[in-house]
């Protein structure tokens, strides 16, 4: 049966407009963006424009950004880039949401429709290239349709699993004008993420957690989206099950809290991966089974009836079998099971304790003692105090993004903005911007290496123009520090190109921004020189030399099973 369009009559205005009434409905409280021809007439709108426009200096700095801005406030991040290079630089950051599941809206703009696929000047196929990499696409063919398209995207970005969704915008479609718009209301009947969970399955679910002597909880990324983490909590206080949680679970369970484990996975702790080998009842909320949680599948948890709960079918059974598979909608799930009992619980007294004398005997650790160097988990620990665990922490990809994971204090939900599944180096320091931007008030830290920060530093140049007061620690080892590290271990110390004969003045790079920078090299005086650096009242850059040495440890080799850490004290 064919559709029909039904219009709606609107004042004439042209595509550029219509595309920022859409963006108002929607409540955008920025965009991230950078100019270029395709783009101009919708850039000629920002002009009279309310919505604030960050004008970044690389497009993959924007979709960071924008992604900062998403990971921390949960709305979608808006980016607006031109056509051609500007768009296909925007790729890696757009891979990035898709693959921790963060919802944003980007704009591409396109050559004009008359040209599109006759390789005009800055053309580039944005719809054959981002199908594999977003949650859906759209390229605009009728300007009638641009409300409709958009609030579809954000309605698609923003709910079931999240992810990006890329809106192709052709530089015709922004110019044409209309009296008449298509009906915007949402009708995608192919589109119906199951959000209540199946009755009969949370039924099992306690049955088995009833006939468990040895339960413990994986918590993901899931339970932070779905803002789960008090029931969470009650959930696990009530049964008195351990909770390990993923990478980019952190923040989901209080650290401090006796039944937290740690994190799980290659550079977890003891306590939490041997919980994940030896339990009888294994319940994943929003965690993916990625190789880096489970090296050896049928090592894992060989002995457990797995439970999964998840918003994406698609994840569950993909690495291990399930037996309790729950699609829905992790909070959801989480409230209907605190409305039901267990008459008849087995004892897990000795699970309890043989858990919490894991945690105490093997915590996290290294050479406190040391004078002779910076050690870069002291750094994190001493930041952690001073920020009494309440910052919004962003990360690059490495070696530091393993540390913060394991001696930074997280709190909340929401806390956390590292690249967990693509691994994007060059991510941290232009998601803590879009955290900054999203809130002003709160102290945001980036933590990056010397590797990385080099791939985005450019967007030092926005922190005096937006007043964005951060505080970004380099953690200086003169290397591509896990790239080094897997050198070491596993290809016989051959340091082939991972350790920099040169590097910038990152004091100096900093300043020329107009940014303050400091360097800090001594070992008896990095708590002092951390708090100064802290007690600055405007943008300022913290470089740390530190180890050249130092390895992330614990560590199981690729493909081993969890409970063979090396490393272990």
């Amino acid at each position: 049966m064919k559709m029909i369009k039904v219009e709606k009559e609107t004042t004439t205005k042209s595509g550029a407009e219509l595309l920022i009434d859409a963006l108002n409905a929607q409540e955008v409280e920025m965009i991230f963006g950078y100019p270029g021809g395709a783009v101009l007439p919708l850039y000629d709108a920002f002009y009279d424009c309310d919505i604030p426009h960050i004008l970044t200096r690389h497009e993959q700095g924007a979709v960071h950004a924008a992604e900062g801005y998403a990971r921390v406030t949960g709305k979608a991040g808006v980016v607006v880039v031109t056509s051609g290079p500007g768009a296909t630089n925007a790729l890696t950051g757009i891979a990035d949401a898709m693959s921790d599941s963060i919802p944003m809206v980007v704009f591409t703009g396109q050559v004009a429709t008359p040209g599109i696929g006759k390789d005009a000047f800055q053309e580039a196929d944005m719809i054959g290239l981002t199908i594999p990499i977003t949650k859906y696409n759209y390229q605009v063919r009728d300007v009638k349709d641009i409300p409709r398209i958009i609030k579809e995207a954000f309605h698609i970005a923003t709910t079931g699993r999240q992810g990006p969704v890329v809106i192709d915008l052709p530089k015709d479609m922004s110019i044409a004008t209309t009296d008449k718009v298509n009906d915007d209301t949402i009708n995608l009947p192919g589109y119906q993420p199951t959000v209540k969970p199946n009755g009969m399955q949370l039924e099992k679910l306690m049955q088995a957690l009833a006939a468990s002597s040895k339960p413990v909880i994986l918590a993901g990324a899931g339970v932070n989206h779905s803002r789960a983490t008090a029931e969470l909590l009650d959930f696990a206080e009530r049964y008195q099950i351990p909770v390990v949680n993923t990478l980019l679970g952190l923040g989901s369970f209080p650290q401090d809290h006796p039944l937290f484990l740690g994190m799980g996975g290659m550079h977890g702790s003891y306590a939490a991966n041997m919980a994940l080998t030896d339990p009888d009842l294994l319940i994943n909320f929003g965690s993916r089974f990625d190789d880096r949680m489970v090296g050896s599948p049928q090592d894992f948890a060989k002995h457990a009836v797995i439970a999964h709960i998840d918003i994406d079918p698609a994840e569950i059974g993909k690495v291990l079998t399930t037996k309790i598979p729950i699609v829905a909608d992790i909070k959801e799930t989480l409230t209907q099971l605190l409305e039901m009992t267990v008459t008849e619980e087995t004892d897990k007294t000795h699970w309890y304790k043989l858990n919490m004398t894991r945690k105490e005997r093997h915590p996290f650790t290294y050479n406190r003692g040391s004078k002779a160097e910076i050690k870069p988990q002291k750094v994190i620990e001493i930041i952690g105090k001073i920020t009494d665990g309440n910052a919004l922490v962003a990360t690059d990809v490495g070696q530091h993004q393993m540390w913060v994971a394991q001696f930074y204090p997280f709190r909340h939900d929401h806390q956390i903005m590292t690249s967990g599944g693509l691994g994007t180096m060059g991510f941290g320091f232009p998601a803590a911007i879009g955290a900054q931007l999203a809130y002003p008030e709160r102290t945001v830290v980036a933590f990056v290496g010397d590797g990385g920060f080099q791939m985005t530093n450019q967007e030092l140049a926005i922190l005096n123009d937006y007043n964005i007061n951060l505080k970004t620690v380099i953690l200086n080892n003169g290397s591509l520090g896990m790239v080094r590290q897997w050198q070491e271990k596993f290809h016989n110390e051959r340091f082939s190109h991972s350790i920099f004969q040169s590097q910038p003045d990152f004091v100096k790079l900093s300043e020329a921004y107009g940014v303050k920078g400091v360097r800090l090299e001594n070992p008896e005086t990095l708590e002092e020189d951390l708090a100064a650096a802290f007690a600055h009242p405007g943008p300022i850059v913290i470089e740390c030399v530190v180890s050249p040495s130092e390895l992330v440890l614990p560590m199981i080799p690729p493909g081993k099973a969890n409970h063979q850490m090396e490393g272990v004290e």
